[in-house]
């Protein structure tokens, strides 16, 4: 039989900003599938650092993604936040990224996980900006994002609260989780990921 196939969709967080590419956190996904027997082709990954909702709908349209999937991941949003886009223009995007999402897992949303956004304003970064202000704004965002999520019976993985007591695990740009950060994410997609190819 072919190779299950496997599209993760998002922005930094996807592409593992300032991680070699083996250790951005579909990658070790799939290593980590593979060490209990299931079997995972490469990560196809459509994601570029800085991508809003409406960055990766455009960068979705130009990569066009051959479905269907067996397994299809969606993180996005931190970028809307930080840019200060409206929590409703970002509930509609995303909303239509999820759909995109199921679409390409063949219209079976049990393929489909959506990963919360993290919360950056623990992170170095931070510093000088409002924390409780960030950290606010990430729980609206997130709640949109599993609302949105849920009614389409998509899987939802919260790491939101995983990043905050670990998100000082970071590369040196002050901002991007490390290698280990992103194997402590896997330890909490890889339940969701395992029911979805199951």
């Amino acid at each position: 039989s072919p190779m299950p196939r496997f599209l993760a969709l998002g922005d930094s967080y996807t592409i593992g900003e300032g991680v070699p590419e083996a250790d951005r956190w579909p990658n070790q996904l799939v290593r980590r599938l593979g060490a209990e027997g299931i079997r995972l082709g490469a990560a196809e990954v459509v994601a570029v650092t800085g991508w809003t909702t409406a960055d990766l709908a455009a960068g979705v349209e130009a990569a066009a993604p051959e479905g269907p999937f067996d397994l299809v991941t969606l993180l996005i949003g931190v970028n809307d936040q930080y840019d200060g886009v409206g929590l409703g223009d970002y509930r509609l995007r995303v909303a239509d990224l999820l759909n995109r999402a199921v679409a390409f897992a063949g219209g079976e949303p049990g393929r489909a996980l959506a990963v919360s956004i993290p919360d950056w304003s623990v992170t170095p970064f931070a510093e000088a900006r409002d924390r409780d202000e960030i950290a606010r704004q990430i729980d609206a965002f997130n709640a949109a994002f599993r609302t949105e999520a849920e009614a389409r019976g998509i899987r939802w993985v919260d790491i939101t609260p995983l990043t905050r007591t670990k998100g000082r695990r970071v590369v040196d740009d002050g901002l991007h989780p490390n290698a280990e950060a992103y194997a402590a994410w896997v330890d909490l997609i890889l339940p969701d990921a395992r029911s979805a190819l199951a």
